[in-house]
């Protein structure tokens, strides 16, 4: 009997969404995805809670992502905002400690873990220098809307693309960036410009 060699499976993927389809027959497939955001989702988890947390993290969103990838609903921006939100909601068990290092950071003035792209805050203001104080600032708002600041500000993502994340409706990310806006500028009335929405 003539024994033939077989040939190793490849994937040529386009998009996140065709490598999360293939994946339900061929778990490899997801791979792509992972090769594609993990540095992204790495990074979002490192800069609010640290390395050592980031790493777990990081390995638990895509974990988290291939167990429910059935339930993956495609978007514009690919599978990133799906990630984003798992990686948020592993946050939330960590909440405590997202406090403890702003707060830390809010004190002493050191930022040991580049928690904040400070330029990048409330619509990249200039925010030069604000670190310390902009970290106190940010561990008072409450969850939902530090979560969705932390998304348009370390992510970069868009309304539409919060609102996948948070699985919230697009006018309820807008509402809440307003509000946290609004409190950054009241706790940082002379720091923070006060943008027309907040006005």
């Amino acid at each position: 009997m003539e024994v033939r060699e077989l040939e190793p499976k490849t994937h040529h993927v386009e998009s996140d969404s065709d490598a999360i389809r293939c994946s339900s027959t061929d778990p490899e497939a997801f791979v792509a995805v992972f090769d594609r955001h993990f540095d992204a989702i790495h990074r979002y988890l490192h800069r609010r809670l640290g390395v050592d947390l980031a790493d777990d993290l990081a390995a638990e969103t895509f974990t988290r992502a291939f167990a429910s990838r059935r339930s993956f609903v495609p978007h514009e921006g690919g599978a990133l905002p799906w990630l984003y939100g798992i990686a948020t909601n592993l946050v939330r068990r960590h909440r405590r400690t997202e406090e403890r290092r702003l707060r830390a950071y809010a004190r002493t003035g050191r930022d040991d873990v580049v928690l904040v792209d400070v330029d990048a805050v409330v619509d990249r203001a200039d925010a030069a220098g604000l670190g310390a104080a902009l970290a106190g600032a940010l561990a008072a708002l409450p969850r939902d809307e530090r979560d969705t600041l932390c998304l348009v500000a370390l992510a970069e993502l868009n309304h539409e693309q919060v609102a996948a994340a948070l699985r919230v409706p697009v006018g309820t990310v807008s509402s809440r960036l307003s509000r946290a806006r609004h409190r950054l500028h009241s706790l940082l009335p002379d720091r923070i410009p006060q943008s027309e929405e907040t006005a």
